[in-house]
């Protein structure tokens, strides 16, 4: 029986989201977690990408770093929602990454640029 705080689908009344959006953090997740058995290296961009993708999606993030999950703007009820994904997801893409690379895009204002900007240099180093 489900309880008197609880739907049938298993959302709390008045809960501010839904375990099944890309807003949702899990209780157990913090952004220093790393989450892909190597680091960025300048040499191993394609596999690190590949693995960190696997993982962004089986969190159900992906749309940050493709861009296709839009900030907000700033009066919007999911501001602060997007913002805190958002952080979280640099910290996971940072922690997994070589101290020169990181120092190369701490600076970003989003998930989606870090990961547009790492994608920018290797095609840029393939090219040269």
């Amino acid at each position: 029986m489900v309880g008197a705080e609880e739907s049938s689908s298993g959302k709390k009344s008045g809960s501010a989201i839904d375990t099944n959006s890309p807003m949702y953090i899990h209780p157990s997740d913090y952004p220093k977690q790393m989450h892909v058995n190597e680091t960025l290296t300048d040499n191993k961009y394609t596999d690190w990408s590949q693995e960190m993708m696997n993982f962004l999606f089986a969190k159900n993030k992906v749309g940050f770093v493709d861009g296709s999950i839009k900030k907000p703007d700033n009066n919007s009820p999911q501001y602060m929602l997007w913002m805190g994904c958002d952080a979280m997801i640099k910290g996971w893409l940072t922690i997994a990454m070589e101290k020169e690379i990181r120092t190369s895009v701490k600076y970003a204002n989003s998930t989606y640029e870090i990961w547009n900007n790492l994608e920018k240099k290797v095609h840029l180093e393939h090219m040269s």
